[in-house]
């Protein structure tokens, strides 16, 4: 595979009931921001919203490395 392989990564947000533990206060409240192609550009726009929401502790953003659960499931056989 060429090294410029597509490495999604998508990035979300959400209100936390509790800052303890990663459990959403509203579900239909969650700030889908984006998919991005590797890990740097997610990290940006995490970083982005991470900031513009530094005011509410319970407002947490996640990078998800979408690619690592898209592999075939060949790869979990061996």
């Amino acid at each position: 595979m060429p090294d410029s392989q597509q490495l999604l990564h998508f990035v979300f947000g959400g209100e936390l009931k509790d800052t303890q533990v990663v459990e959403f206060k509203d579900l239909s409240k969650l700030d889908f921001v984006g998919m991005y192609p590797n890990f740097a550009e997610a990290k940006k726009a995490w970083r982005a919203k991470a900031q513009a929401t530094v005011d509410n502790a319970q407002m947490r953003y996640f990078v998800v490395h979408m690619h690592r659960l898209m592999e075939p499931e060949d790869d979990h056989h061996h």
